[in-house]
């Protein structure tokens, strides 16, 4: 399988973007010890400069720590995610459930999870992020951002200027969209 790389909003963060699907959600490795259900994120937190690792549905994002750059290692790691892929290793090896479905979630919260999950998610991902939905209470949504999105310098101004402004566009009961 192709694997080929490209530079995020967020300076330690590089996207590996994957010729097929590889996940049917995205799913969130803040650290070596959530890594549990995928072998292909431990082998990535085998290496000591790996901060986070982010597995959307067709890419991956890979967080590094500041003191190595991205020239020594991105050509290296895209080969290794490659061989990974082509040899049929898993991605995963036990099942995850869907963060968008949930049978006990209200009308409206069923309404954002819609937007989120058909316009403002895949626009994030294009940049190697995902937007999660958490919590929605007196008028207020709150979000989870990850990926490259988790720590970006342009984070707020896409929470404020981008996510906050369609959800109350078509959600008008939101007051506000907080990232937590």
């Amino acid at each position: 399988m192709q694997v080929t790389y490209e530079n995020t909003p967020n300076p330690s963060t590089l996207k590996f973007n994957f010729t097929a699907q590889i996940a049917d959600a995205s799913h969130d490795f803040p650290n070596v010890e959530s890594t549990d259900t995928s072998p292909l994120a431990a082998k990535i937190f085998g290496f000591p400069w790996v901060s986070s690792v982010f597995i959307g549905q067709d890419f991956m994002t890979i967080t590094k720590q500041d003191w190595v750059d991205w020239s020594v290692i991105a050509n290296p790691l895209s080969g290794l995610l490659s061989e990974h892929i082509s040899s049929g290793q898993p991605v995963f090896v036990k099942k995850t459930v869907d963060p968008d479905v949930n049978e006990n979630d209200s009308p409206i919260v069923k309404q954002i999870k819609k937007v989120l999950k058909e316009e403002i998610r895949p626009v994030v991902a294009m940049d190697g992020g995902d937007v999660v939905f958490s919590k929605y209470e007196d008028n207020i949504l709150y979000i989870q951002m990850k990926g490259a999105c988790n720590g970006c310098p342009s984070s707020q101004a896409t929470l404020k200027d981008g996510i906050q402004v369609r959800l109350i566009e078509a959600i008008p009961e939101i007051k506000a969209v907080e990232a937590i």
